[in-house]
């Protein structure tokens, strides 16, 4: 059933796409942006009218790097949940991994996530397997896996570390147009590893992840990209100054090389482990204080194409355990626009719509999204409301994701999602 139109009005609209910031209405019709203008000067009889007085109106935001842990381990998260909290984090889109159980290394399972059949409330992009099992032996048909949906390959949670099938890898994605995403974490490096080596690693007794782990990896995929020049190398979650300065020298090179952020590594560091909370246990781990400042200056200076949550949910039972022994992540994104606001916007003086590209144009950029995160006429319906001035408390216990693993929990965050719509229809609504 097509929903009805849609006339937003009076809100300060903000583009980033279109390099648009400015009071406008903007009316919605068949999934589609029908008409952008000035205040009043849409007529649109029948139209459902909002107000958005007082709040910023912007393309839907997009994920590059979730976890919705379906199929396989749907007690953590489904597909539903985790689309619904990504809808009140203000998302309309979400990019989610592979390691799945079993694997997303096929087609049938790309185009099993993405059937109506799994309640999702927004647009979900599967990103598929870049080994069979991703194993790092024999690449998956990426043909087929483009044509069932996928739009990027990883083997996230599982880095390629051979020489061969990373060439291997980054030269059949090239002939398709696909990017390859890699977790940075040479594993030969981090067995038994818990959180970032340093003084503070020594004094809890825990075994610390160098960061020559993600950096040399980096630099490694950077000197074989060297070989394919048109590939393109996508690296996730970026944690340390060591492999940001590897990608800053790549891409003035030439290379194409993007990489994204997590709010969690511009947020918190280290310390923020406390007594063995695992709450604040994540791969990559959080970092020193210079590498959170570095991740800062990335995302003013330009380096860092995207913020990504890296949302990866874990039931209770599972963090609530010795600190070594907990799983890996935290959810993100019901966080992800309050702390981008609160750190990059008010601390440090980013300007909104720089914060909005990063979380909009930027990141469908960086995985060829074509035609997210814009607001131009022709494009989905695709927007969020919010007020960027208003302080709330996060409460992970009432979260809408099935998990509650956030570090988060009773923080003040700035700038509130009131309104979240996909393609046209209502996926979240504040009152």
């Amino acid at each position: 059933m097509t929903p009805k139109p849609i006339l937003i009005r009076n809100g300060r609209l903000i583009d980033p796409a279109a390099g648009l910031d400015a009071p406008r209405d903007l009316l919605l019709r068949d999934g589609k942006v029908a008409a952008i203008e000035n205040p009043g000067k849409i007529k649109a009889p029948g139209a459902d009218v909002i107000e958005a007085k007082s709040l910023i109106v912007a393309p839907g935001l997009i994920d590059i790097h979730v976890h919705l842990r379906e199929p396989g381990q749907g007690y953590k998260e489904t597909i539903a949940t985790g689309t619904a909290a990504a809808a009140a984090g203000g998302f309309t889109t979400v990019c989610a991994m592979p390691n799945t159980i079993p694997v997303n290394d096929t087609p049938e399972i790309t185009r099993w996530m993405q059937s109506s059949d799994r309640g999702a409330s927004i647009r979900v992009f599967p990103i598929a397997a870049a080994t069979r099992g991703s194993l790092g032996e024999a690449l998956t048909d990426y043909a087929a896996l483009k044509e069932a949906g996928a739009i990027a390959v990883t083997d996230d949670g599982r880095p390629i570390l051979g020489d061969d099938i990373m060439l291997e890898s980054l030269r059949a994605a090239v002939k398709l147009g696909l990017p390859v995403i890699q977790h940075a974490e040479d594993t030969r490096l981090t067995g038994g590893c818990s959180m970032n080596a340093g003084p503070l690693a020594f004094r809890l007794g825990l075994r610390g992840m160098p960061i020559e782990a993600e950096s040399g990896l980096v630099e490694r995929d950077i000197a074989l990209l060297k070989q394919i020049p048109n590939a393109h190398l996508h690296v996730a979650h970026l944690s340390t100054a060591k492999a940001l300065d590897a990608v800053r020298n790549a891409r003035n090179q030439g290379l194409h090389v993007t990489c994204e952020v997590t709010p969690h590594h511009f947020a918190l560091t280290e310390d923020r482990i406390g007594h063995y909370d695992t709450n604040a246990k994540m791969n990559p781990p959080l970092r020193a204080e210079s590498d959170r400042v570095a991740m800062i200056e990335g995302l003013l200076d330009g380096t860092i194409d995207a913020i990504a949550t890296d949302h990866a949910p874990h039931a209770a039972h599972e963090k609530e355990q010795e600190f070594d022994r907990a799983p890996n992540g935290i959810t993100g994104l019901e966080t992800a626009l309050g702390l981008a606001i609160r750190i990059l916007h008010v601390q440090h003086n980013m300007p909104l719509a720089k914060v909005l590209a990063l979380l909009t144009a930027r990141p469908a950029q960086a995985l060829g999204l074509k035609g997210k995160g814009s607001l131009a006429p022709g494009a989905p319906a695709d927007i969020v409301l919010f007020d960027p001035a208003e302080k709330w408390l996060f409460r992970a216990a009432a979260s809408r994701s099935k998990s509650k693993n956030s570090p988060f929990g009773g923080w003040e965050l700035q700038g509130r999602v009131r309104l979240t719509i996909s393609e046209g229809r209502i996926a979240y609504h504040r009152a």
